[in-house]
């Protein structure tokens, strides 16, 4: 049977997986149908503007209270390094995750790479790469820390969440709400392994851009976001709840799985999007716009105009502009960029940089195409429009300086040594007789 969505961003929703489960006309009744619980799951304060209020409740089987002490998990830090690393200035470039051979599941397989913030201040952001080759087993997962940004990059990803199932694909993202528990697993025919990014926004909650001069259409529309339709599992079995708060994994037993919510209703809820429906926007005269315009989802900071985080995207697109250098231009800036590469050839870095691999740039460090791409496009024909399909790159981007990890500094997954020696080939072409 296909998976069912509702579609759209940041509005109210309403479902129900067995029909009359949803009180009518009242959000806390006092016997609810069927015998249900009511919950309310915010995730925002209840005093939070209604524009940007978050909170949907929740209909059942038992409250999200019923379960054991939680116990702190030995060697579950998983922010550890990153706070204690020192940021560096250095362009870092790493090569994908080795392929993983012991029994992993998706909790086992995050490797921290990097990351800013604090989740007890409420700003910054954590970034992992996953892989996994089975599923949780009677594990349930959620962070206090942060929403979760999945970004699947091979196999398909199955994810069960209190509020239904949603399946995702490379070229597709998934956000978790901070707090709502779930499981993943490898979706049928993806062999049973999957692998990717993930991003853990300690911050404001994604939400669209502003779109300003564009206009009222472009880049993501908000009718392409799809979240789930209730889906609930009544299932009297031991259980593992693992938590993430502050940095640190803890364990707490259950004896029913925790995905039993029978029908929900509110905005705060887990959703999809397919990078591949982004409507880019770009120049068809002259000059290379700023990476601005590849906005998906903004995590705005308490500074007009500069972000906690930015999530980027860099799909396949037309390039017409005439009399310019179509790669992106050699800068440098005040934002701390994290890159991945999904699928396909990024546009600006000839060799590399394969799917599965990962750059970080940090603020003011100094960086764009190589060698070998600034001759291509030094000498290409920019009268006829260029149309580069093969591709889908993304950006974690963020005004605070990302630190790389303890773990991804020690070579998990391999840092590549001679990154920079893609730029040492640029030579001199300046000659002041020739203008």
């Amino acid at each position: 049977m296909p998976l069912e969505y509702l579609s759209g961003f940041g509005n109210e929703f309403a479902s129900e997986a067995l029909a009359g489960a949803l009180p009518r006309g009242q959000n806390s009744p006092q016997r609810c149908p069927f015998g249900l619980y009511a919950e309310q799951f915010t995730g925002t304060a209840f005093t939070a503007p209604r524009a940007s209020n978050r909170r949907s409740w929740l209909y059942r089987i038992r409250p999200a209270v019923t379960h054991q002490p939680f116990v702190a998990l030995p060697h579950s830090a998983l922010d550890e390094g990153m706070s204690a690393q020192g940021p560096t200035p250095n362009q870092m470039r790493w090569d994908p995750l080795p392929e993983i051979t012991a029994p992993t599941d998706f909790i086992e397989g995050l490797h921290p790479m990097a990351g800013n913030g604090c989740p007890d201040e409420h700003i910054g952001c954590a970034i992992y790469l996953f892989a996994f080759n089975r599923p949780m087993q009677r594990r349930f997962f959620y962070s206090a820390d942060g929403e979760l940004l999945l970004v699947p990059q091979q196999g398909v990803l199955g994810i069960d969440t209190e509020l239904g199932r949603i399946e995702a694909e490379p070229q597709e993202i998934v956000v978790i709400p901070r707090g709502l528990r779930f499981r993943v697993a490898a979706a049928p025919g993806s062999a049973g392994t999957a692998r990717g990014y993930l991003c853990e926004n300690f911050g404001a909650p994604f939400k669209l851009p502003d779109l300003g001069p564009i206009g009222s259409n472009g880049l993501a529309n908000a009718r392409d976001f799809k979240t789930p339709v209730a889906a609930y599992e009544d299932l009297d079995a031991p259980c593992e709840l693992i938590g993430k708060f502050l940095g640190k994994l803890w364990s707490a037993k259950m004896d029913h799985s925790p995905l039993d919510v029978v029908a929900w209703h509110g905005n705060n809820v887990p959703y999809k999007y397919d990078l591949r429906r982004f409507n880019t926007i770009g120049s068809i005269s002259y000059d290379h716009p700023d990476p601005s315009i590849f906005l998906v989802l903004h995590s705005p900071s308490d500074t007009p105009g500069t972000s906690n985080i930015d999530f980027v995207v860099f799909p396949p697109r037309w390039l017409a502009m005439q009399h310019t250098f179509r790669p992106p231009w050699f800068h440098r800036n005040v934002a701390n960029e994290f890159m991945g590469l999904i699928h396909g050839v990024y546009d600006a870095k000839s060799t590399g940089f394969v799917p599965g691999g990962s750059s970080l740039h940090n603020c003011m460090s100094a960086h764009g195409p190589d060698a070998a791409t600034f001759d291509k496009a030094s000498a290409a024909d920019t009268s006829s429009p260029v149309h580069i399909s093969d591709t889908m790159a993304f950006m974690f981007e963020s005004r605070f300086a990302i630190k790389p990890s303890s773990v991804a500094l020690q070579g998990t997954p391999p840092l590549q040594p001679d990154y920079m020696t893609h730029w040492l080939g640029l030579k001199k072409n300046f000659d002041p007789t020739r203008p």
